[in-house]
């Protein structure tokens, strides 16, 4: 790893006797943190997405038992706020003992003892989890030795949170009419389905308030007086966020937090300092704040291993770290000469603790083995295609793989899209989720079997539903097999892809080369060598059709199909 730490901080933007937070002051941090089996969210969309399903599973499940969709979706909310809003179970998990004893739905005992077996896990592990924060802030009150300073960005407008806030009034809105009108539906199973995905967007809505309200809370709060400071080192993600190390971990072994960043003002950038001449721009703020918000009520921004290269920067950490709070990080530029960066948290502190760095950087090196092996076959079949003579005009087409996803896709959608229709007492909202798969499904289906791609002395084309894309060599960026999917990238963050089955282990040991792997290596043979592109000029029907009137065959027979399955087929 790069151990220079350059550039560093000038003197005038450390506060008088701030100490370095060094390894000896982390680890006692690091020690407080929960224990390795408390779910704390740390590996990104991910999670929130595992969370965000059983929450809802939860909830459909329990209301099958027939139990009230609120109280289904109460206990679902339990699983989902355990992971992203800790502070709520401690309300929550009271709240449906509650509920539960007081509408004592049946089968009464099993539902009893559920609602008290999931409220008493969630407020053990809660109360695990909001004493190891305790502690933390501790850890690290002890490490700055009481040395205060005013927070550099404290006069500003404080737009954190705010957006937010509005997005969960939003959806609580939103949920109210579902929940008003469930009663309207002729079947049970629509009246449960109605009534469980009003509560649920409600109980949505309030996590994202509350997740707006504590992190303007604490963002107050951290303006509001002097704030504890320690010298750190940071390193940048790839998006924008900060990992954050001990003051003396020069290789950058050992992250204890990351926390997502809002990009620091561009209108001044003087010692964490705002030009008073150009202000502010509320809407631009509101904009960036509900988009850092969202990220992270999302985990989306939270990784590991996506760190920019380059050396770690020395910085000043304004605020106590601990899991869930708000800090501001004034860090060295990264030119030498330009002034110190100034930039707030946008969302919470995320410890990282020492297991799940262990198994993260396990799984790095796994993904970067992979990566590279990948990257060794790709380059071995460009040095091949180096060889390759140029032609006037090169083609490719969909081929045996292409088919076999085709019909892949057909054998596995047709049983699944059409029972909903054939099976009698489907709810009307699953027919009309069935019928938009399938439409999906028939406009797909034509570019799996008839996509084309054609080269010529000016670059690619692409026929696709509703015509054939340009791409000059000059815009190309990449062609790639991806996992099973063939993906060509260009400038204006333009993009392609198409996928099709693959079996890595039979494929090394036959020494085959998928179709996607062959031609990724001639089009970036192509790209890198102007001398091996096609010398002539492509024709307009070289290059493919639009593929959308062969779609219209499969539209009509999948609208046929739901026409008879709803009405019942001859001899039902």
């Amino acid at each position: 790893m790069n151990t220079d730490v350059r550039p560093a901080l000038p003197g005038t933007a450390i506060p008088d006797g701030c100490l370095p937070w060094g390894t000896e002051h982390t680890s006692r941090w690091t020690r407080e943190l929960p224990p390795r089996w408390i779910p704390v969210p740390r590996v990104g969309l991910r999670v929130f997405k595992l969370v965000l399903s059983a929450g809802v599973l939860a909830a459909l499940g329990l209301t099958l038992e027939g139990l009230p969709p609120y109280l289904a979706v109460l206990a679902g909310l339990n699983l989902i706020w355990l992971q992203l809003r800790p502070e709520a179970v401690r309300v929550s998990a009271p709240a449906l003992v509650v509920v539960a004893v007081v509408l004592r739905p049946a089968p009464a005992l099993p539902v009893l003892a559920g609602a008290f077996l999931l409220a008493a896990t969630t407020s053990a592990v809660t109360a695990l989890r909001l004493r190891a924060r305790k502690r933390q802030r501790e850890a690290a009150l002890a490490a700055s030795a009481g040395v205060t300073a005013p927070v550099p960005d404290a006069g500003l407008p404080l737009g954190r949170g705010r957006l937010l806030s509005g997005l969960g009034i939003i959806l609580i809105l939103a949920g109210a009419p579902l929940i008003a009108t469930a009663g309207v539906w002729d079947s049970a199973e629509g009246r449960q389905a109605a009534g469980v995905a009003g509560w649920l967007v409600t109980g949505l809505g309030v996590t994202a308030l509350l997740s707006g309200e504590l992190g303007r809370r604490r963002a107050v709060a951290l303006r509001a007086a002097p704030a504890p400071v320690l010298r750190v080192l940071t390193r940048g993600t790839r998006h924008g966020d900060a990992k954050v190390f001990a003051a003396d971990d020069l290789a950058g072994l050992r992250p204890l937090f990351t926390v997502g960043m809002a990009p620091p003002d561009q209108d001044a950038e003087r010692g964490g300092k705002r030009d008073p001449d150009h202000g502010t721009d509320p809407v631009a703020d509101a904009v960036t704040d509900v988009v850092l918000d969202v990220a992270d009520l999302a985990g989306a921004r939270d990784r590991l291993d996506d760190d920019l290269p380059g050396p770690l920067r020395e910085a000043v950490l304004y605020g106590t770290p601990y899991d869930g709070a708000e800090i501001v990080l004034v860090t060295a530029p990264a030119k030498a000469g330009d002034p110190p960066v100034a930039r707030r948290s946008s969302g919470p502190v995320r410890p990282l603790s020492e297991s799940g760095v262990r198994r993260r950087l396990v799984r790095a090196k796994r993904t970067a083995a992979r990566a590279a092996a990948d990257d060794e076959r790709h380059f071995g079949l460009v040095e091949v295609a180096r060889l390759m003579d140029p032609e006037p005009v090169r083609r490719w087409r969909a081929g045996a793989v292409d088919r076999l996803a085709g019909l892949l896709m057909v054998a596995w959608g047709i049983p699944l899209c059409w029972l909903p229709f054939t099976g009698g007492g489907t709810g009307l909202w699953k027919q009309f989720l069935a019928l938009l798969i399938g439409l999906h499904g028939a406009f797909r289906v034509p570019v799996k079997l008839r996509w084309r791609i054609t080269a010529d002395r000016a670059g690619l084309w692409l026929n696709g539903l509703r015509g054939t894309t340009h791409i000059p060599w000059d815009d190309l960026r990449s062609v790639r097999r991806e996992s099973i999917e063939l993906k060509l990238r260009w400038h204006g963050d333009g993009s392609w892809t198409v996928s099709a089955p693959r079996w890595a282990w039979y494929q090394r040991r036959r020494g085959v080369t998928h179709p996607y792997d062959a031609l990724a290596a001639e089009v970036t043979a192509m790209r890198m060598d102007p001398a091996l592109r096609p010398t002539g000029d492509s024709e307009e029907r070289e290059r493919g059709r639009p593929l959308w009137p062969l779609a219209v065959p499969f539209v009509l027979l999948w609208l046929t199909a739901v026409l008879a399955g709803m009405v019942g087929l001859p001899g039902r």
